[in-house]
């Protein structure tokens, strides 16, 4: 069974770059994207704001695993401008990424070669502008406790980092956090520590 991805690369927010060859201009631009929604608005964004330009070719990558991905020629000869951006995500070993790069064409054409070479160039200069980011995976957990018991789940916190998402405190508490999936195994076994000595602490996966 393969291990779960523990951790990923990935950019903050966004960039850009530009590179010209012979009149052509390539405006290419990064951003962080969490889902095809977030692609869409992106692309519409872009669109939008370069409306006269005659290709806005791009590639994406998503989910920590680096299964779901796309790449886009728009237009341009196969495999001449999505591909070449695409493995520029790649080089980097990025994720949650999208760049695309407008073009506006010159009069010269440039040839296949000439395609590959400027949309991988372009694409290069704008995730080189990028802020990378390295992040933990998590896993959503839900633990329910009584009131009681709140010091030791407020010490499993502290000790395996768990991020609070929402609490309540009643006779019954409940407590919603994201715990590194590289410490699911550790969370389970102290919990499973704290109940033999007479805890009564569930604890879920969501």
């Amino acid at each position: 069974m393969a291990q779960p991805v523990e951790n990923f690369f990935t950019i903050e927010g966004s960039s850009e770059g530009l590179y010209k060859e012979k009149g052509s201009k390539f405006l290419a631009y990064a951003y962080h994207v969490k889902n095809e929604e977030e692609v869409k608005e992106c692309l519409g964004q872009l669109k939008k704001q370069y409306h006269d330009a005659r290709h806005h070719c791009y590639a994406y990558m998503l989910g920590a695993e680096r299964k779901d991905f796309r790449a886009n020629d728009d237009g341009e000869p196969n495999h001449s401008a999505g591909d070449p951006i695409l493995g520029q995500i790649n080089s980097k070993n990025l994720t949650d990424v999208l760049v695309v790069v407008v073009r506006y064409f010159g009069g010269t054409k440039l040839g296949v070669s000439g395609l590959i070479n400027a949309y991988k160039v372009s694409a290069e200069e704008a995730l080189a502008n990028a802020n990378i980011l390295k992040v933990e995976v998590t896993k959503p957990i839900k633990i329910t406790y009584s009131y009681e018991e709140t010091n030791e789940v407020m010490k499993l916190v502290s000790d395996l980092s768990l991020e609070i998402v929402n609490q309540e405190f009643t006779m019954n508490c409940t407590m919603e956090a994201e715990v590194k999936i590289n410490l699911l195994n550790s969370l389970k076994e102290k919990v499973q520590l704290l109940n033999d000595l007479g805890n009564n602490i569930q604890l879920n996966l969501l």
